[in-house]
C-alpha cells in the first residue's frame, strides 16, 4: 500500500483530501480509507500528467504499510491510571482555596490572576527545557480569553453550537448554571470563546470542507488547540505522541514525590487559537507537531502556571495537575480546514491510538480571577 501526499500545492492538497488517499486508519470506529489503483489513474489525470511525464506535481508517493514496525509494548500505557490518577477535588473549602493555580485564565496583556504562586513559568522555547511535544487536542471554542481576540462577543455559523457570551470573571447567574449543567448531561459539548473573524458573507468561512479524517469539525467555527508538552515524555521515540495526553505526560513518572516548581518546569502546553476556513492559502502542513510560529502566528505570547483543563473542572470543581506553564497565543488566527485534515491523518499514523483526539472537545468555564495565578509574563517566547 502507498499513500500519496501533498508538498506545497493547494490545488494538489484540495484534490489529495477529496479522494481521501491518506490511508491507514487505526480506529474501528472510522471507516477505512485505503489507495487503490483507481485512486492513484484518477490524480494522474487530475493533474493532467498524460504525455507529460516530466510535469511536477507537488505530490510524493511514500509507504503506507498495514503491518508496520511495533517494537517493545508502549511504556507509556495507562501511567495515567497507575501513577498520575489524580481526581478533582472542591477548589475551596469553606472559603478558603485549596487548589492549585487554575487554567484557561485571561491572557489579555495587563490582566493578572489574583491566586498567589510561588513559582514561575517557562518564558523560553520548551525545547530548550528539554520537553517535547506528548500530544495534540483541541476544545471547541476557546477555554483562553484574549480580548479583542477571542471573547464574549465572537461570532460563529452556529453549526457546532453556541458560543460562551459571559464576560471575564463574571459570576454565572443560577438560570445560566442550570442550562449550561443541561447542556452537558445531554451529551453536548460546551462551547468557550470565539473569535471575532467570522463573516457570513465570504465563501471562505461558509463553504463546507470534505472532511476525511477529523471528526464532527466545522468551517467557520473557532477552536483552540493544545500541545502538551513534557520532560517526562518518550521524546524522540515512536511512543513520543499518546492519547490520553496524560500517559504521554507522565510517561517516565515513577510516581516519586514532585514539588510545584519541578511541576511546573517539566510539564508545559503550548496553545493557540484558529477559526477554520475552506482556502488553501491557510494551509500548514504539520500542525500536530506544535504552534504555529511564523510571522504573526505565535507572536504574542502569555505565559502564566495553571492546570489541566476540560469541562469536568469549573469554579468549584478543580483540577489537581498543576502548577504547569501555559503559553498562550494571545491572537486569533485563520487556518485551512485541509491542515486540520492533515493533522487527523497525522494522528492516525502514530503507534498510540489516537482516535480519542480526533474530535473538538468541551471547553472549560473562563477560570475565576481569584483561582487565576498571578505571575503571567506577556513577552514569553514560544
Amino acid at each position: 500500500m502507498v499513500r500519496v501526499v501533498s508538498t506545497l500545492s493547494a490545488v494538489s492538497l484540495s484534490v489529495f483530501f477529496s479522494l481521501g488517499l491518506a490511508a491507514y486508519q487505526k480506529s474501528s470506529s472510522s471507516s477505512s480509507n485505503i489507495t487503490t489503483c483507481g485512486d492513484l489513474k484518477a490524480m494522474y489525470k487530475s493533474q493532467t500528467c498524460c504525455g507529460t511525464p516530466a510535469k511536477e506535481v507537488h505530490l510524493q508517493i511514500v509507504p503506507g504499510p498495514r503491518i508496520r514496525l511495533d517494537g517493545d509494548p508502549n511504556p507509556c500505557h495507562d501511567k495515567k491510571k497507575t501513577h498520575a490518577n489524580w481526581p478533582n477535588h472542591d477548589c475551596a473549602v469553606n472559603g478558603i482555596i485549596q487548589a492549585v493555580e487554575q487554567a484557561g485564565g485571561d491572557v489579555t496583556v495587563n490582566i493578572r490572576g489574583t491566586r498567589a504562586s510561588n513559582v514561575t513559568p517557562i518564558t523560553d522555547h520548551y525545547w530548550k527545557s528539554g520537553l517535547c511535544p506528548v500530544n495534540v487536542h483541541w476544545h471547541l471554542g476557546a477555554e483562553h480569553r484574549s480580548a479583542g481576540q477571542f471573547d464574549e462577543t465572537g461570532t460563529s455559523p452556529g453549526k457546532a453550537g453556541t458560543p460562551s457570551t459571559i464576560p471575564a470573571w463574571r459570576r454565572l447567574e443560577e438560570a445560566e448554571e442550570e442550562a449550561e449543567a443541561r447542556q452537558l448531561a445531554a451529551g453536548s459539548v460546551r462551547y468557550g470563546y470565539a473569535c471575532k473573524k467570522y463573516n457570513a458573507n465570504d465563501a471562505k468561512f461558509t463553504t463546507e470542507y470534505n472532511w476525511q479524517h477529523c471528526v464532527g469539525m466545522y468551517v467557520g467555527e473557532t477552536y483552540e488547540v493544545h500541545w502538551p508538552h513534557s520532560a517526562l515524555g518518550a521524546c524522540h521515540t515512536p511512543n513520543q505522541y499518546q492519547e490520553p495526553f496524560y500517559d504521554g505526560v507522565f510517561c517516565g513518572y515513577n510516581g516519586g514525590a514532585l514539588t510545584q516548581a519541578q511541576v511546573a518546569a517539566a510539564v508545559g502546553v503550548q496553545s493557540q487559537v484558529f477559526t477554520i476556513v475552506n482556502d488553501e492559502d491557510y494551509y500548514y502542513p504539520d500542525l500536530m507537531r506544535g504552534m504555529i510560529v511564523d510571522g504573526n502566528y505565535g507572536k504574542e505570547i502569555t505565559a502564566y502556571t495553571g492546570s489541566t483543563t476540560g469541562t469536568s473542572r469549573d469554579n468549584s470543581q478543580c483540577s489537581k495537575y498543576g502548577p504547569i506553564t501555559w503559553q498562550v497565543d494571545r491572537t486569533c488566527h485563520l487556518i485551512s480546514a485541509s491542515t486540520f485534515d492533515k493533522m487527523c491523518a497525522d494522528m492516525k499514523q502514530q503507534r498510540d491510538d489516537m482516535s480519542g483526539d480526533l474530535y473538538a472537545h468541551g471547553a472549560r468555564t473562563l477560570v475565576d480571577q481569584n483561582l487565576t495565578a498571578d505571575n503571567q509574563v506577556w513577552t514569553a517566547k514560544r
